[in-house]
Formats: C-alpha cells, sequence, structure tokens
C-alpha cells in the first residue's frame, strides 16, 4: 500500500516540484490549496502525512495544524512545515504548534522524500 501525502501549498511551480520528487520515491500525493482545503480533505480520508506550507490564503499553516491536532480524526496525522519566507523563531514556532520538521523551500531534490519518510517515523512531538 502507497503512503499519502497531502500536499497543502498554493503555489502551482511548488506543487508540481513536491508531486514529482515525492512521486519518484513511490508516494501517493494528494492536493489542497489553502489550510480549508486541508481540513476537509484531512478529515474526509486522514492521509499518512500533510506537507504543508505556512504561507497560505484564506487560512495559513499554522492555523491549519492547530486546527489538526484539535481534531481526534487528524491529532495523530504527522506534519511537516514548508516555507519560503523563514524567520528566526520560526522553525521554533512551527514545531510548537505540532509540525514534525521544518523544511525552508526551494526544496532539496535530493532530501525532501528522505525528510518526509523519516517524518512518518518520528515519534509525535
Amino acid at each position: 500500500m502507497k503512503i499519502r501525502i497531502l500536499l497543502v501549498e498554493d503555489n502551482p511551480a511548488n506543487v508540481y516540484l513536491a508531486t514529482f520528487l515525492l512521486e519518484q520515491r513511490g508516494f501517493t500525493v494528494e492536493h489542497a490549496r489553502n489550510g480549508i482545503e486541508c481540513l476537509a480533505r484531512a478529515r474526509a480520508a486522514p492521509p499518512d502525512l500533510v506537507l504543508m506550507d505556512l504561507q497560505m490564503p484564506l487560512m495559513d499553516g499554522y492555523e491549519a495544524a492547530r486546527e489538526l491536532r484539535a481534531d481526534p480524526l487528524t491529532a495523530a496525522v504527522p506534519l511537516v512545515a514548508i516555507t519560503a519566507y523563514a524567520m528566526p523563531g520560526d522553525r521554533a514556532k512551527a514545531l510548537a504548534t505540532g509540525f514534525r520538521d521544518y523544511i525552508e523551500k526551494p526544496y532539496d531534490p535530493v532530501t525532501l522524500a528522505e525528510r518526509v519518510s523519516a517524518s512518518l517515523t518520528q515519534a509525535p512531538p
């Protein structure tokens, strides 16, 4: 059975690249464009992992993560943050919100899938 990743990203170029890199490693990748879509998709069919941008319209990644953590249906789903706007303290804030890892864009094509795989087996924060 393939591992299902819910990629939550509003930039089409980033969606394309991350999907390509993850599918090359055997993951099944589903998409949501913002936190609201993420919540609906994750609650309808919880994925194995959510890979989520932090800066999105309608609902950002931090708020979506808090909602996912508060819902018993999705509370245990591993979350990985991705962002292009890394500022001092952002990594700590993301980890404190419940993300298992924090990946800065642009993605490293060699390590993206490895970090996602590691987050699947890592103990919850």
